[in-house]
């Protein structure tokens, strides 16, 4: 009896254990998600110091708009430098340090190469980017030269390099260049500019010696920065503080300004050996590579007949044109002399 009388009690804790258990799966399934938002995500990876994961749908969005054109019958490529001492530039720069989810470009830059997420290849003397593995940079040796404090995180698969925001010296990428690219491409009659890669330029000063120096840091590819870009958001006015562009806008809108110092040639020479230092000569040569890029958009077009313009009903009217009243000729005036003498025919 005593036996039937604990297996009973047996059976009935056991079935108030699974009612509980099934009632918890169900309330838990039942109970809708937090979703978090775009930026609040962006705001808890700025507070735990480190970059966002990319999405399985922004590394898809991320490869169609890397495709190079299919069917590009011209292109330019060329060499910028873009001084964020300029106005149109500063969006670049500013905030100095990260302020919430708000950091520059750098800072940005910074914090992927740290955190192992984009590739950096080597800057070689002539500046021609070279994207293989032989040229891949090492991101501890550059902390070690511009003497950067860091900690070396060694727990996850990846080797990630911990520095305050205080120690990453993105008050002194005072400059960046970039590899710009202008094509033709005939499959969809498109003509615009496109950035290939990016590289950051440190200014520093010496104060014992009194000497600037400009140290490029590396080259990356644009490619894989653009993801990243596209979520930070930027502010690209005084006088309006909503953040309505991103980096990535920034680049792809061409709101950047940027003084031409090198294009793509055979010589692969930059524009201060093709005519030499002098302002002037580099001024005249930047404007004339400026205007070859203007005059080319300009003949791919047919340009519209002047003479037909458009009504309200969407029919076209000719226009005549208003003929230019011709001068009046001049009537010559004879002024009879002194030695001619007038003859009276007569019969």
């Amino acid at each position: 009896m005593k036996l039937i009388h604990s297996t009973g009690l047996i059976l009935m804790f056991l079935a108030c254990a699974l009612t509980g258990f099934s009632q918890n799966q169900d309330s838990n399934q039942n109970t809708p998600q937090r979703r978090v938002p775009p930026r609040q995500r962006a705001a808890e990876a700025a507070a735990n110091n480190s970059t966002p994961v990319l999405t399985e749908r922004a590394k898809i969005k991320n490869e169609e708009a890397s495709k190079a054109p299919d069917h590009v019958v011209w292109l330019r490529e060329m060499y910028r430098n873009i001084d964020l001492d300029k106005d149109n530039n500063a969006a670049l720069y500013y905030p100095v340090q990260p302020i919430g989810d708000r950091m520059n470009l750098f800072t940005t830059i910074f914090k992927l190469l740290a955190d192992g997420k984009i590739v950096a290849y080597n800057y070689p003397n002539n500046g021609t980017e070279v994207f293989t593995d032989k040229e891949k940079l090492n991101f501890e040796d550059v902390l070690k030269k511009f003497q950067i404090i860091y900690k070396k995180d060694s727990t996850s698969n990846n080797v990630r390099y911990v520095v305050d925001d205080g120690d990453i010296p993105s008050n002194e990428v005072l400059m960046y260049q970039i590899k710009e690219g202008w094509y033709f491409d005939a499959a969809t009659g498109t003509y615009k500019s496109q950035v290939v890669a990016i590289c950051p330029l440190l200014v520093r000063k010496d104060y014992n010696i009194g000497d600037v120096t400009t140290n490029p840091l590396c080259w990356i590819p644009y490619e894989n920065l653009r993801p990243y870009l596209s979520r930070a958001m930027i502010m690209t006015s005084d006088y309006n503080n909503v953040m309505t562009y991103s980096i990535d806008d920034f680049f792809t809108k061409g709101m950047y300004k940027g003084d031409i110092i090198k294009t793509v040639n055979m010589k692969d020479q930059s524009l201060a050996q093709q005519v030499g230092d002098d302002p002037e000569k580099l001024k005249l040569a930047q404007d004339s590579i400026e205007n070859q890029l203007k005059m080319f958009r300009e003949q791919l077009w047919v340009q519209p007949d002047t003479t037909q313009v458009a009504t309200k009903g969407g029919k076209k009217e000719s226009v005549k044109k208003e003929a230019t009243p011709k001068p009046a000729k001049e009537e010559k005036i004879s002024t009879p002399s002194s030695s001619t003498k007038s003859v009276r025919r007569t019969r």
